[in-house]
């Protein structure tokens, strides 16, 4: 959740200070986009690591996937 946070907020000052220095080019934008593309791809590890857990363990308890350390 932190990290997602921050992202965000990267993407904010991405967006201000692009409008603040030059109003006629878009890059701040653009970078806020690839910082949402990022966070997607995170969200979509998480999803991906979340159901092999389940496939593995038949339930999405968190005292069982302590058990996925080395």
């Amino acid at each position: 959740m932190s990290v997602e946070l921050m992202l965000n907020a990267v993407s904010i000052n991405f967006i201000a200070f692009s409008a603040y220095l030059d109003v006629t080019q878009i890059t701040g934008v653009i970078f806020a986009i690839f910082v949402v593309a990022v966070a997607a791809a995170e969200i979509g590890l998480a999803l991906a690591i979340v159901l092999r857990i389940f496939r593995n363990r038949s339930s999405i308890n968190i005292d069982e996937a302590a058990e996925l350390k080395w």
